[in-house]
């Protein structure tokens, strides 16, 4: 260690001036770094022009500096728009990519110094992310990739000197990687600092490297500590004497000063003993000391005190512009930093004396550091995104949010909650306590599968045209819920390809609705998928008897295997029923995504490609979606978590009936959702309860407690939709348009939806990855089907009475609030009487799902809706058992409930089983309509008789009555 002047004035072109305050800091062995880097000043000729003027030898580079250069102007934006023309990146690869070309030119620079100073100096640092400064393994990985990406050797990795920072360092120049360690403040931790720095350096001379290559700082962050010290004394002062307030006033500004003084003293004896000497005789450098935080923060002070207090020999002080502006212009120059030891001691200990804990100060900066870093980053990312969504224009569905003032301030509120603590990068790190610290983490495998279904798009497109070879005319998906929804969207959506299968969909056990889907196919020319993720749910294994036995009548026993596939999760009964059978093709789904999150998996994409959709550019597109709400996209910008956020922060307020209007391209997405969000969230008293199909009305007849939602398919927009969803947000209700560019965006509107599930249900405090009482309802079909197969009848009924031929049913509690009632008027009167404001209304029809059904059933709940002010829903059973049945049983109690039921006069049998499926279906009601009774629900049951049609149109002239 020697103050002997060290720059490039020795071997290097820059020419220096003696009336320079900067130049003349290198006579006392103290390099001059800058704390800022922009593309600007580099293209300028700034940075040249200091390394030229004032003896600069170094740059040091920080997310903040990062991010107002590139949201303060756009002199990124070329570079940026160029990246994503060339390829959709995620916001972190966008940003390193900008990063790394400044810090290159910077390095390139800064290279005759470094090369004139034999690598003691001309330095540029770049900061690992501050994500990871709790993180040993993922700081030395992406330190490791920071270091071969930028592939400069005058290149130093900023790693934090917290506690997992210091295994990181130790193992990063123990590889030979140029380190520069933040955000110290403490003596103690230094000195482990230096500890890692020695050991790091054996570890390298051990294998052979040379520590001559290497270099290193330890930045002490000065000015915060007296930040954040003068704050205390401030209280002290307060509370204090005469005495006190003049011992606490003197130390006032100085602390840090005192601190880094003693740092210093430490770093003398560190590098003095044996350990070191042996170290220093193979090549070894000393880890100088850098002074950080150098711009005064309090005006009283002096605007060049923490530079022209920490001068010494084999330190370092990096500058802001400002306070470099500043010491150039009237900064004194003297061996300060060791003056005054014993004063500095004696400072320190009246801090200790005042009851003021430096250890407690610096331990607190380092969890503030850690925090600041992680804010700043969460900016920079923030404007890298916000520069990247123009660039994508119509590539990325938009989306638009119109609330209530005090709502919106509500949602800013949460938004910044899930900022401060890191919760889209728990959400994608699969940390549990994010909702419930139960399974949750078991059930994440749908954020990435779309990535994971790319890299094997060809195994999808070999199948897709192996069935185009086969020449079928129709593909027939059996199965429920998840397994069902996402193809029925496909299907629904797309309609037939050219030169392809159309796709129908059969989630039901209604007899009539098995005949009429049978009566469209020649079972000859049909290929069957099977899907079913556990392989044991009953009406997809039941459909598969019955189709497997048509399909073996129509080609023989021998090929009837080869006309159907199976998705299934490995090992389950399904998998070995296909194999038994011989089925053309297995494809398997993920474990860790449950049913309602597999579309965009082989749940999905097998049906998808099947009927000939462009599945690379379905799912391309779908990753420009997860891209933008990937972990390292903020909050504020990430719209998953933004959707989130308003349907968890609403819902929490009462606007809990999210109202789904969309396009008529794209309306059967609303079933999907439907399922998603209910199911998802509807669990013990709480949760969302989705509106999906509901006819626009009047804004007059909605209540309080909505939330609407619009997918508008550009180019193929309804002008009725627009105009009654323009008055809608007029008169003040919440609403959330979404902007689906084209059909094939859709796969980008399954991932904002599944991530804004995932968020709400954090934000409602439930676990959106179960389902706890869709199994009720299954225990209770199954009692009642074992039942029949050992009488060969159903347990009997009783219903309340019968009127026009229909038969009311209600259980004993419910039965008391209709028990006046002796007309089918009366007693619907009665039923919808118990409507409250905030509730909601769902029919659940257990009859075949056609258009004459279902304009019957919409006709009603627009009735109810208009003249009740409630929401109101339509579910077709058994379906929505898979589906909304969740909420209806687990959700908030605020349902009043219309089961529909109607005998089967044209039954069919399930093969190899006593019961019909008719019986099936009659189980699966009364199961269904005993658990509603069971949990308190609000029902009563209407038996249609066998005319459906007839009894709907007389249900329909009752329920006007009632409401007119």
């Amino acid at each position: 260690m020697t103050a002997q002047r060290k720059t490039t004035a020795d071997k290097g072109p820059a020419k220096f001036t003696a009336e320079n305050p900067l130049e003349r800091l290198h006579d006392y062995g103290q390099a001059v770094w800058l704390d800022f880097l922009s593309r600007r000043f580099i293209a300028e000729g700034g940075l040249k022009k200091l390394i030229e003027q004032d003896g600069l030898t170094g740059v040091t580079s920080n997310p903040s500096i990062f991010e107002k250069a590139i949201a303060g102007s756009a002199d990124y934006d070329s570079a940026l728009n160029a990246a994503e023309a060339a390829a959709d990146s995620d916001v972190m690869g966008l940003y390193e990519r900008v990063a790394i070309e400044d810090i290159r030119h910077a390095a390139d620079a800064l290279r005759p110094i470094y090369e004139a100073t034999e690598r003691r100096d001309g330095y540029v640092s770049l900061e690992v992310s501050p994500y990871l400064a709790m993180n040993t393994e993922a700081t030395i990985a992406e330190a490791r990739r920071l270091w071969q990406a930028v592939g400069r050797d005058n290149l130093m990795i900023k790693v934090p000197g917290t506690g997992p920072g210091l295994p990181a360092i130790r193992q990063l120049v123990g590889e030979g990687i140029n380190v520069n360690i933040t955000l110290l403040f403490s003596q103690q931790v230094y000195e482990e600092v230096v500890e890692a720095y020695f050991a790091g350096l054996e570890q390298l001379v051990g294998r052979g490297g040379d520590p001559g290559r290497i270099a290193s700082v330890a930045s002490f962050f000065v000015s915060r500590i007296d930040v954040a010290v003068d704050k205390l004394i401030e209280e002290r002062l307060r509370q204090s004497d005469a005495g006190e307030r003049k011992t606490l006033t003197g130390i006032r500004g100085k602390i840090a000063i005192a601190n880094a003084k003693l740092a210093y003293q430490r770093y003398k004896r560190l590098f003095a003993g044996p350990r070191w000497e042996k170290l220093h005789a193979k090549g070894a450098r000393v880890q100088r000391l850098l002074w950080a935080s150098t711009g005064t923060k309090n005006a009283a002070y002096s605007d060049v005190l923490y530079v022209e207090e920490l001068i010494a020999p084999d330190t370092v002080n990096t500058l802001p512009p400002s306070t470099m502006d500043a010491f150039r212009d009237h900064g004194k120059v003297r061996a300060s930093l060791e003056e005054n030891i014993d004063q500095a001691k004696r400072m320190m200990t009246t801090l200790h004396r005042s009851g003021i804990s430096i250890d407690a100060v610096t331990a607190n900066l380092v969890e503030e550091g850690v925090q600041l870093f992680a804010d700043a980053f969460d900016k920079l990312l923030g404007a890298v995104s916000r520069k990247r969504i123009p660039r994508l224009g119509n590539e990325l569905d938009d989306q638009i949010c119109k609330l209530a003032p005090d709502f919106e301030k509500a949602v800013a509120a949460s938004l910044e909650s899930w900022r401060h603590d890191a919760k889209v990068r728990r959400l994608w790190a699969g940390d549990a306590r994010l909702w419930t610290s139960s399974d949750e983490a078991d059930w994440l495998g749908w954020l990435r599968i779309a990535e994971e279904e790319r890299d094997r798009i060809d195994g999808l497109s070999t199948l897709g045209e192996d069935i185009r070879r086969r020449e079928f005319f129709h593909i027939l998906l059996l199965g429920m819920g998840g397994s069902s929804l996402g193809p029925e969207v496909f299907a629904q959506t797309f309609g037939r390809q050219s030169g392809r299968p159309e796709l129908l969909v059969l989630d039901s056990t209604d007899p009539a609705q098995i005949r009429t889907i049978e009566s469209k196919i020649n079972p000859a020319r049909t290929l069957f998928i099977v899907s079913s993720k556990s392989g044991s749910t009953l009406e997809p294994n039941i459909l598969k008897q019955y189709f497997f036995a048509c399909a073996e009548r129509a080609v023989g026993s021998e090929d009837v295997g080869s006309r159907f596939i199976a998705i299934t999760d490995p090992g389950s009964k399904m998998q070995k029923i296909a194999e038994r059978d011989r089925f053309r093709h297995i494809a398997f789904g993920v474990s860790s995504i449950g049913g309602r999150y597999s579309v965009l998996s082989d749940f999905g994409l097998v049906p998808a490609v099947a009927m000939g959709l462009d599945i690379d550019r379905l799912l391309a597109v779908t990753q420009k979606m997860m891209r933008s709400c990937a972990a390292d996209v903020p909050p504020p910008d990430n719209p998953g978590v933004v959707l989130g956020t308003i349907l968890g922060v609403l819902g929490q307020s009462g606007r809990d009936k999210v109202t789904i209007v969309a396009s008529p391209g794209i309306a059967d997405f609303g079933a999907w959702l439907e399922q998603l969000l209910a199911e998802s969230t509807g669990k013990h008293g709480k949760g969302l309860i989705p509106v999906d199909a509901e006819p626009l009305g009047a804004p007059d007849v909605y209540g309080q407690d909505r939330l609407f939602v619009y997918m508008r398919l550009a180019g193929e927009a309804d002008a009725k939709q627009d105009e009654a969803v323009a008055e809608i947000e007029q008169a003040g209700h919440p609403v959330v348009r979404i902007a689906v560019t084209d059909r094939y965006h859709i796969g980008q509107e399954f991932f904002r939806w599944e991530v804004a599930t995932a968020v709400a249900g954090s934000i409602l405090g439930i676990n959106p990855f179960d389902q706890p009482d869709v199994e009720a309802s299954k225990d209770k079909t199954r009692e009642l089907t074992s039942a029949y197969e050992l009488s060969g009848r159903l347990p009997p009924e009783t219903g309340l009475f019968e009127y026009a031929g229909l038969t009311l049913f209600a259980d004993k509690k419910n039965r008391e609030a209709v028990e006046k009632a002796s007309t089918l008027v009366e007693c619907l009167a009665a039923h919808f009487a118990r409507l409250r404001d905030g509730d909601y209304c769902a029919l659940l029809a257990y009859v075949e799902r056609n258009k004459l059904h279902r304009d019957a059933l919409q006709e009603i709940r627009v009735l109810i809706r208009d003249r009740k002010r409630v929401a109101t829903c339509v579910g077709f059973g058994p379906r929505f058992l898979h589906s909304t049945g969740q909420a209806y049983k687990g959700g908030p109690k605020t349902g009043v409930f219309l089961q529909i039921t109607c005998d089967d006069p044209a039954d069919l049998d399930v093969p190899d089983q006593k019961y019909t499926f008719g019986i099936v279906k009659a189980a699966q009601a009364r199961g269904d309509f005993e658990v509603l009774a069971e949990r308190g629900r609000r029902v009563l049951r209407v038996h249609l008789g066998p005319h459906v049609a007839a009894g709907l149109t007389a249900l329909k002239e009752a329920v006007r009555q009632v409401l007119s």
